[in-house]
């Protein structure tokens, strides 16, 4: 059903570093990222915020307590403050802008984390021209629609964007003999594929069925986030499109050893 997306033209499944590789430490930093660019990663995963005056960082937390020397909450904060915090105590946080123009071959899934960061993530992939570069996903359903909606005001190019827990559910329920319409009407507004959790606690959230009903349906399925060797040999065979790790050597040698790896260079 869906025509193609540019960021989705990759041969084989897709390895995306999470967080940059948040296994091997500064997780959303530029160091991180330029690790996973340097192993040969074409796709990097990251999260989106908004401060107080607009301005969109590449950050996972609503709070910079976690993984800064600082504390507070981003929202409420300026960029002028929120600039002073780094991860790890070593490293600043960077702005999205800064990740997408590093590396101009790269692609970017961006997780929406809150609503202040919707207009200003539309005006930076204006200001940028990455609209055939990202993907843009979220945990809120309403967010992902108030995106969508914004998108026409920006551009008129197509632009991937993945299923919310409505639309993420609804598959999963249609895998077990539920409607397609919900779906159907979905895939026809820009949604190109479903990112899911591996596993919910000990069972699989991605199985053979799911997989199957999401590409009758012309999406692709991404699973997240995934650093167990079994674990990805297992979404592999059943036919995955995507892979989310923290693991970044891990995941290259098992797509190396399936012969499923091509390198970052063999695109610029």
């Amino acid at each position: 059903m869906q025509a193609g997306y540019t960021f989705l033209d990759h041969p084989g499944p897709i390895p995306f570093a999470h967080r940059g590789g948040a296994r091997h430490g500064l997780e959303n930093s530029m160091p991180a990222f330029q690790y996973a660019v340097d192993l040969g990663y074409r796709y990097l995963e990251t999260d989106v915020h908004a401060t107080a005056d607009g301005v969109l960082v590449a950050f996972h937390d609503r709070t910079l307590d976690r993984v800064t020397d600082r504390r507070g909450a981003i929202a409420r904060m300026t960029y002028a403050q929120v600039s002073r915090a780094r991860i790890a105590g070593v490293e600043p946080i960077p702005l999205l802008e800064d990740i997408l123009g590093s590396w101009p071959h790269v692609r970017v899934n961006i997780d929406i984390k809150d609503a202040p960061a919707i207009d200003p993530l539309a005006r930076v992939l204006h200001r940028t021209r990455a609209w055939h570069r990202v993907c843009i996903t979220s945990f809120s359903s309403r967010r992902l629609a108030a995106l969508r909606a914004r998108l026409p005001l920006y551009t008129d190019q197509k632009v991937c964007t993945a299923l919310g827990p409505r639309g993420v559910m609804a598959l999963r329920a249609r895998s077990a003999g539920g409607p397609a319409a919900k779906l159907v009407r979905l895939a026809a507004t820009g949604v190109a594929c479903a990112q899911v959790p591996y596993g919910l606690g000990p069972l699989p959230f991605v199985t053979a069925s799911f997989i199957e009903q999401a590409h009758r349906l012309g999406l692709k399925v991404h699973a997240w986030t995934v650093n167990r060797r079994e674990e990805m040999e297992r979404l592999l065979d059943l036919g995955v499109d995507g892979i989310m790790t923290d693991d970044l050597i891990t995941l290259r040698e098992v797509l190396m050893a399936r012969g499923l790896w091509t390198p970052a260079e063999a695109f610029r």
